[in-house]
């Protein structure tokens, strides 16, 4: 096979992530945009396989025929509310990844002999890929193995506050750095590579487990910037271009999102790697309230009848709960009755950026009636009934009422505009951030307490 048709084939491999990644984000041609990425990355693969310089055929089908079994055995089998989780540990395959390709290609390396001054250059060049895609790799590797155990519950959620946190992540990069360094003038040196393997490891788990569960949709965000990057570095290393090219198409999408994500929680990307929601506010949890006033849910259905036009804002408690197919049925009960209904998303609703719009179009609800919040925010003063479904922190008045709040400046849904809200909740409980929602003690607010799939259920049947 000719060195031209397989940079043909990349090149087209390359069209077809980047239509991908244009097709993902609009939820109307999500569908198209996932087959574009399957093309894509199918032609990646075969054209690896034929590639002359490849060897051990054999080896790469049997590992991924097995490979796909695992793959296809995940994707029947994760829940919606797994997704997180599982994005988070598949980044850590790939760090896991450039780790190897970069120790397998420093041990291939001709480092230690004798070089001209042109081909000392190339080598250092190429030591400094290797150092550099290890670093990002393990980082990468360690950090999405404990944004896995938060997401999953295995581990705290609570930010690690160890003393003197941030001096001891300043510490490991510059060590890092000039490790690097000392391995590059040394013409790769072993005990530097694997000090920094240590380091870095050490550093991604530190890295994250610092940071509060309340900003894990963004560290999955940013995790998977990394590990777009450790891709492009393994590229350079194996002189692959698509794997260059794609790897720069992941890095970059990543980090644009974690910025979108940021912004859409008024914070700023450096404030979340440094620490979680809290972390250096102290919290005052004698404030009075006053009481909150609870509602069944045939009240609900009696308010729903009455209404002109209904707002729905989902959070994370609807996807534990699975109860976006029975709202959709509520949903289209409603559309039935000539009620007006929309759906409020906030950016970093549930753990996940659009997990809340999966959910939803899993459940057959139109895209036209999805609205963000920007777009719905300014309708909530002329909105009748607002259900707040398992939201918490996105539905908070103290961010833009309590400059003292831990999350004071953070864009929310304005839900306490309308003129009545319902929230349905397992408890009083506060939410992901540790935060207490003033919300549900205002005075068009009442609280429809138990399983959101079972009240939901309850006010279709009612009716």
């Amino acid at each position: 096979m000719s060195h031209g048709f397989i940079s043909a084939a990349y090149i087209v491999a390359a069209l077809l992530f980047i239509a991908s990644l244009a097709g993902l984000s609009k939820q109307e041609t999500a569908k198209q945009g996932n087959w574009f990425g399957i093309v894509g990355m199918a032609i990646a693969l075969v054209t690896t396989i034929i590639d002359p310089r490849v060897s051990n055929v054999f080896v790469i089908i049997v590992a991924m025929v097995i490979g796909s079994g695992i793959g296809l055995r995940l994707a029947d089998k994760v829940e919606m509310t797994e997704m997180p989780e599982l994005v988070a540990i598949l980044h850590s395959f790939v760090g896991l990844a450039a780790v190897l390709v970069g120790f397998n290609s420093y041990f291939d390396a001709e480092h230690g002999l004798a070089l001209t001054a042109v081909q000392q250059t190339a080598m250092n060049i190429h030591l400094t890929e290797i150092f550099l895609g290890i670093f990002i790799g393990a980082v990468t590797f360690t950090g999405s193995i404990v944004a896995f155990g938060k997401l999953r519950g295995i581990i705290n959620s609570s930010a690690l506050m160890l003393p003197h946190r941030h001096k001891m992540n300043l510490a490991a990069v510059v060590i890092s750095l000039l490790l690097m360094i000392y391995f590059v003038q040394h013409s790769g040196d072993d005990s530097a590579l694997f000090l920094m393997t240590v380091i870095a490891l050490v550093f991604g788990w530190h890295l994250v487990a610092s940071i509060g569960g309340a900003d894990m949709p963004v560290v999955v965000s940013m995790l998977n910037s990394y590990s777009g990057w450790a891709a492009a570095a393994a590229g350079f290393m194996l002189s692959n271009d698509l794997l260059i090219i794609t790897g720069a198409l992941v890095g970059s999408s990543g980090a644009i999102l974690s910025y979108i994500m940021c912004k859409a929680m008024n914070r700023s990307f450096i404030s979340v790697i440094a620490g979680g929601f809290g972390t250096d506010v102290i919290v005052d949890t004698d404030v009075d309230y006053g009481e909150h006033r609870e509602v069944q849910a045939e009240t609900v259905a009696d308010l729903l009848r009455t209404a002109k036009s209904v707002v729905i804002a989902p959070g994370y408690g609807m996807a534990v709960a699975q109860a976006q197919y029975p709202v959709y049925e509520m949903t289209q009960q409603l559309i039935n009755k000539g009620i007006d209904v929309r759906f409020a998303i906030h950016p970093v609703a549930g753990r996940l950026p659009g997990h809340m719009n999966v959910l939803l179009a899993e459940a057959k609800v139109p895209y036209d009636i999805v609205l963000g919040m920007d777009e719905i925010n300014e309708d909530f003063p002329e909105t009748d009934v607002v259900l707040v479904i398992g939201a918490n922190d996105t539905v908070n008045p103290a961010a833009s009422e309590d400059p003292n709040s831990p999350i004071a400046g953070m864009p929310v849904l304005e839900v306490w505009n309308a003129k009545e809200v319902v929230v349905f909740k397992r408890s009083m409980n506060t939410g992901y951030a540790g935060v207490q929602n003033p919300l549900f003690f205002k005075d068009n607010t009442q609280m429809l307490f138990g399983d959101a799939k079972e009240t939901t259920e309850q006010i279709f049947r009612a009716l």
